[in-house]
């Protein structure tokens, strides 16, 4: 396993711009039945809307702890029972928080590996999109000890005694560049090892990625046997890439899809965000295009981003993430605002969804 040392880090989580906030949502309902999805094909079963942690590292947003607390409560109180977090969140932060409120909680949890935090700040936080982290830095490896150890520092941070699903982060391309190759490599030969060890113990139930691009997914279909993919900002309403190679082999491989950045970094709901980066022209005029359709209907944009992913039957879970309590309410109020079948078939008529992308059906 390497040593210790300063490395650089890759992209930071959704950051998103909310709209205006329903005030009949000022008291969060507990959701009676809220749908649950099998992980791939264990036994374990999650929430179609779980809680994205990046917010509660402090990644690109001002958050306490307090107001983290405040915000995976109000989580639960309305019945929402799956929850994402990492040790990149605000190097360590997300953990923490997350682990205080769910220790005494029924809960199904998913973190990550791949990153070791080792002590010393980095020089200037906000470089890595983080607002007051932890005095740490990262380095990445994704070796068999160095997977053991990640989980069980994790544990510690947590202050829980398990994890439900572990994920291997940000492995790809996307975030290592040319370096994935080595990286990809310690994952094949010993990190993948590590991953599967702990699931046939029981220590987890499941092993996945948790990636932004599609093609580390399909390269890592062929070196093992993996539940499912946490991936961010590929299946969308403006973005469905994955729909002609990754998702047919994830069926043929009994691999489920969690789907991270519903709002494509923000761009979905007002920001000229995408990719965690400027959105370029072409995807600020797609979205404008999107945006002209849900104003005919009276939709929410962003409720129909939210509602999308879910009418494809590999997606188990979405997962946003809200910055504060009253974005949770507005999350809750697009998850359940009704859109007609009018809309999604007049989007396929413009060609802004393809004819045999899956919608949902109920209004």
């Amino acid at each position: 396993m390497r040593r210790c040392g300063r490395g650089d880090v890759g992209a930071a989580s959704d950051n998103i711009l909310w709209q205006s906030y329903n005030p009949a949502y000022d008291t969060l309902e507990r959701t009676a039945q809220m749908e649950k999805r099998r992980v791939g094909q264990t036994e374990l079963m999650i929430d179609t809307l779980g809680l994205g942690g990046a917010p509660l590292g402090g990644n690109f947003v001002e958050l306490g702890y307090g107001q983290a607390a405040e915000l995976i409560q109000a989580a639960k109180d309305a019945g929402i029972g799956y929850f994402d977090t990492a040790p990149w969140y605000g190097f360590g932060r997300s953990e923490r928080v997350m682990g205080d409120l769910l220790r005494h909680s029924d809960y199904i949890l998913s973190d990550k590996v791949g990153r070791l935090l080792c002590p010393g700040p980095v020089a200037d936080p906000s470089r890595f999109g983080m607002i007051d982290p932890l005095p740490f830095h990262v380095i990445y490896d994704y070796s068999y000890d160095a997977i053991m150890r990640a989980f069980e520092d994790s544990l510690q941070r947590l202050g829980l005694d398990r994890i439900d699903i572990l994920l291997a982060h940000d492995i790809g391309t996307f975030t290592h560049g040319d370096e994935n190759a080595r990286h990809f490599r310690d994952l094949t030969e010993g990190g993948y090892r590590a991953m599967d060890e702990l699931r046939s113990t029981g220590q987890v139930k499941a092993i996945g990625l948790g990636v932004n691009e599609n093609e580390v997914c399909m390269d890592a279909l062929g070196i093992g046997d993996w539940d499912v993919f946490l991936l961010a900002g590929r299946y969308t309403l403006l973005e469905q890439t994955p729909m002609q190679d990754l998702f047919p082999a994830c069926r043929a491989a009994g691999t489920t899809i969690i789907c991270g950045g519903p709002f494509n970094s923000g761009v979905l709901v007002g920001r000229e965000m995408w990719n965690y980066d400027a959105a370029p022209a072409e995807v600020v005029d797609r979205v404008r295009a999107l945006g002209a359709v849900a104003d005919e209907f009276a939709v929410p944009l962003p409720a129909a981003a939210l509602q999308f992913p879910l009418a494809n039957d590999i997606i188990t879970s979405v997962i946003p993430g809200p910055r504060e309590a009253a974005e949770l309410r507005q999350i809750l109020d697009w998850f359940k605002t009704p859109i007609p079948g009018a809309f999604w078939d007049e989007l396929k008529s413009r060609d802004l969804l393809a004819a045999d992308i899956p919608v949902p059906t109920k209004a």
